[in-house]
């Protein structure tokens, strides 16, 4: 009988730890898949500043047989491996990410960490499911030149310019500077 109990509390406990997990999980991250690995990223100068360097940030999309790095300044296009050809890669709505390290850590956090958006315009989505790419601009932002909003990617994708909306589509990442491996996973 008392183990029984035990197993109950115990299940109680994870169901809870479950409500709340799934909680922080619907508020912040987008439910849509995405599926990005990159090893090695010293090799990429745009996607290394911006998994470093605080306010940076860059794009990540797909361009035929090509992954294509990008920054206000420049960018860098990697050939597609056999393996990431095969590996089932999901680059979100639009095909794309903007990856970086904001220069605001967030609240609860004492330190940035690097985040990971969509590179399509949310409130263009919402409003008439139209995956329009972002323009990454100078300083942490992004514009669609469709609804002529302005994201400010430092402060947790919300706008900053335009009429109001919805923040940009958040997506999970892991970024471990020892090894220098990216990877989003949603």
């Amino acid at each position: 009988m008392r183990s029984s109990l035990l197993f109950r509390m115990y299940c109680c406990l994870f169901a809870a730890a479950c409500c709340l997990s799934c909680g922080e999980s619907d508020t912040l991250y987008a439910r849509m898949p995405a599926k990005f690995i990159m090893d090695n990223i010293y090799s990429v100068p745009q996607l290394y500043t911006a998994c470093n360097s605080m306010g940076e940030f860059c794009t990540i999309y797909g361009s035929n047989n090509q992954y294509i790095f990008a920054s206000p300044t420049g960018s860098t296009p990697i050939n597609k491996t056999a393996l990431s050809q095969y590996s089932g890669f999901y680059l979100g709505l639009s095909g794309g990410f903007i990856v970086g390290l904001p220069n605001i850590p967030e609240m609860g956090r004492d330190v940035p960490v690097v985040v990971c958006f969509d590179l399509a315009c949310s409130n263009c989505y919402d409003e008439g499911n139209i995956a329009k790419r972002l323009i990454l601009q100078e300083g942490g932002f992004a514009y669609c030149s469709r609804c002529h909003r302005t994201y400010d990617l430092n402060n947790l994708g919300i706008v900053s310019l335009g009429e109001g909306g919805r923040s940009l589509f958040r997506y999970r990442v892991n970024y471990i500077a020892s090894s220098g491996s990216l990877i989003i996973n949603n």
